[in-house]
């Protein structure tokens, strides 16, 4: 699908009556709104087939991610949570999250010669939302700064589509391929490598969050590559620990390094990161 963005389905139409629309992202494969109505505020994915160009392959699987998402949620006893298929893929609806992401969070802490750390209270905060996961017996499989929303009263983690824990209806299924390279554990990297697939465990949800936090804090990756270079190239440095000599402040940075361990078993769990955050 090439173009305008698609409007919202009928199906969503009817479901929502909105009294206001607006359009958040619209990126290859898919669209996200926020819709205001009599029912409170919502976010709206739609999902679609991407098509080969010369440079992508076609990924068929970003049209079923929202109705996929849409049944982890279910799964996870979310309520306000509907799915469903459209023309061209699928859709989903769930409760909008007010607030920033992590990284634009923490922006003035990135600024040239700026004294502001970051704060403990909102790393705090983004471990609960993923231990929460954890403690039902999740895994992410894509956790990344733009996926904590840091709400006035809690943070929330969202985008879960290619999260595994439990059944997924096999019609919207698919094969966990990896995920955005900044912040893929190098097992994964390894394993997409070799096999062209993954399995997202909770172990690579920490090293993620400490990527996402590292980048947040200062602005670089954890993983030194090119910046445009291929996915497979980006892929290989993290498979081979190509770490970057960069560290947050303070205490957080010993804490993110133990996070980043190039082996799994050596990373802390969620639960021992929040121990130490409780405790400094």
């Amino acid at each position: 699908m090439t173009g305008s963005p698609p409007e919202l389905p009928i199906v969503v139409l009817d479901a929502l009556m909105p009294t206001a629309q607006r359009l958040v992202i619209n990126r290859r494969g898919s669209t996200v709104w926020e819709v205001e109505s009599h029912r409170g505020r919502h976010a709206v994915k739609l999902g679609y087939p991407i098509e080969a160009t010369a440079d992508w392959p076609a990924q068929p699987w970003t049209a079923l991610a929202p109705a996929r998402e849409g049944a982890v949620l279910q799964r996870l006893g979310l309520e306000e949570i509907a799915y469903g298929e459209w023309q061209a893929g699928t859709w989903n609806i769930q409760p909008w999250h007010e607030g920033p992401d992590l990284y634009r969070l923490w922006e003035p802490c990135r600024s040239k010669g700026s004294s502001i750390a970051p704060q403990t209270s909102v790393v705090l905060g983004c471990v609960e939302a993923l231990a929460e996961l954890h403690l039902k017996g999740w895994a992410h499989g894509d956790v990344q700064p733009a996926h904590f929303i840091i709400g006035p009263e809690r943070t929330q983690l969202i985008d879960l589509a290619l999260a595994r824990g439990g059944h997924v209806p096999d019609e919207y299924d698919f094969p966990f391929r990896g995920c955005l390279v900044h912040y893929e554990a190098p097992e994964i990297s390894r394993s997409v490598l070799a096999t062209g697939e993954a399995e997202p465990t909770q172990e690579a949800d920490v090293y993620a969050l400490g990527a996402s936090l590292l980048i947040s804090a200062t602005g670089w990756r954890a993983v030194e590559y090119p910046d445009d270079a291929p996915r497979p190239v980006q892929r290989e440095a993290v498979a081979n620990g190509k770490r970057r000599d960069v560290k947050a402040p303070g205490e957080l940075g010993e804490l993110i390094e133990a996070m980043l361990s190039h082996a799994p078993e050596d990373r802390p769990t969620i639960y021992e990161v929040r121990k130490a955050l409780s405790q400094s």
